[in-house]
């Protein structure tokens, strides 16, 4: 009797434990942030990078997807290599993450930093960005066959500015350089925003800034479109006016650029889940969808 009394005792307990560990499971929240998201920009104010994330920042506050708000910070020294490194030296730290350009790849490439990509967590696929040969309205060339013309003529003349030096600028600058046989001069600039200004100041001859670093200075007729660099035209409204390289010039040219987010390297995979699914939810906002038309983007997370 005593020892049945005992077995009682101890299955008492053990179911008592299950319910209580039951119920303790089924209350251990998901993983969220506990405090502020540093959401860092490897480039400067006004570019494309720049404007997605302080885009995607008050998104985020508007429909309550996280319980702190996301902090943007602006690290573009070194073609972008002070963000990323920046990152990198978060390892576990679930409150940074960045946005990137192409520049993830490119810079590590041309300056030997010691950067990969792998050394961050990957988070999601954005959007991806076109980009657009662009001159000043008040430019005598009307067409990309009519400026690219002149800049052969004339070797090292023109000046093409762009974001940073050895980054997706400077390559589509040495991309039509080498296919149209012709020689810029170039410019590098802290971001896309400031080289748009620069060339609505007259100060540079040209840029292949994406559309959302132009399209005010576009629809303020302050620049011209010459050609969109790549195989197909932009399929948005107003986007699709402007002719393709190869309809332009009769010769083809393509070069798209990823948008995307990374987070810290080390991080947990509950941490990694969360972010993919914050994003998810933004770019199926009504608000994402115009931004991705407004600002001539090819979206698809």
């Amino acid at each position: 009797m005593k020892k049945i009394f005992s077995l009682s005792r101890i299955v008492v307990v053990v179911v008592f434990s299950l319910i209580f560990f039951s119920i303790t499971i089924g209350t251990v929240q998901a993983w969220e942030p506990s405090r502020p998201v540093e959401f860092i920009i490897p480039a400067g104010t006004g570019g494309g990078a720049d404007v997605m994330a302080r885009f995607i920042s008050p998104l985020v506050s508007k429909y309550k997807l996280s319980p702190t708000p996301f902090i943007v910070i602006n690290k573009s020294g070194g073609s972008g290599g002070e963000g990323f490194m920046y990152v990198k030296g978060k390892a576990k730290d679930p409150h940074t993450i960045i946005i990137t350009l192409d520049n993830l790849f490119t810079t590590p490439l041309g300056t030997g930093l010691p950067f990969n990509w792998r050394d961050m967590t990957p988070v999601a696929r954005l959007a991806l960005d076109y980009f657009v040969l662009w001159v000043n309205e008040e430019s005598p060339y009307k067409t990309a066959k009519d400026y690219i013309e002149a800049v052969k003529k004339e070797p090292g003349k023109f000046m093409m500015g762009g974001t940073g030096s050895g980054q997706e600028d400077q390559i589509i600058t040495v991309q039509m350089e080498q296919t149209f046989g012709l020689k810029f001069g170039y410019v590098p600039f802290k971001g896309g925003g400031a080289v748009a200004v620069e060339l609505v100041g007259k100060h540079i001859n040209s840029s292949v800034n994406n559309p959302a670093e132009a399209v005010s200075h576009w629809k303020a007729k302050r620049l011209r479109a010459l050609a969109a660099i790549d195989s197909e035209r932009i399929k948005l409204p107003l986007w699709d006016t402007i002719p393709t390289m190869k309809e332009a010039t009769g010769t083809d040219m393509s070069y798209l650029m990823l948008r995307g987010i990374f987070a810290a390297p080390g991080i947990t995979k509950e941490q990694q889940e969360y972010y993919i699914n914050l994003m998810k939810k933004v770019t199926e906002t009504p608000e994402w969808t115009k931004y991705i038309s407004d600002n001539g983007l090819k979206g698809g997370f």
